[in-house]
């Protein structure tokens, strides 16, 4: 079976800038995304949880993406004009896809 070079890139921010992220995402041109809950972690300011939030405003998302390797730059610089001023963090790391047309 054939695989295709591809970039997954995980983008962890506030559940509030879920829309901000996704339509600065939007318009770098990219249409395919999924986002994920956070329920906790730990970083450097300590550990937090989601249990016991009653909003949005103390969680935190994972938008996850799958690109062509030509299309990370205009997706990163969408993401950082998001994240740069806000908590987050931006992982990119290289994978494999069955169906590159998809991308």
């Amino acid at each position: 079976m054939d695989m295709h070079e591809a970039k997954r890139v995980e983008i962890t921010i506030e559940a509030v800038m879920q829309k901000r992220l996704t339509d600065a995402l939007k318009a770098a041109g990219v249409s395919g995304y999924t986002i994920l809950p956070v329920r906790g972690g730990s970083g450097r300011s300590g550990e937090w949880s989601r249990e016991g939030q009653v909003s949005r405003a103390g969680g935190m998302v994972q938008v996850v993406c799958i690109i062509r390797p030509d299309r990370l730059d205009p997706l990163l610089e969408a993401a950082f004009s998001v994240v740069e001023r806000h908590i987050g963090v931006v992982c990119v790391t290289d994978c494999n896809v069955l169906r590159a047309e998809r991308f």
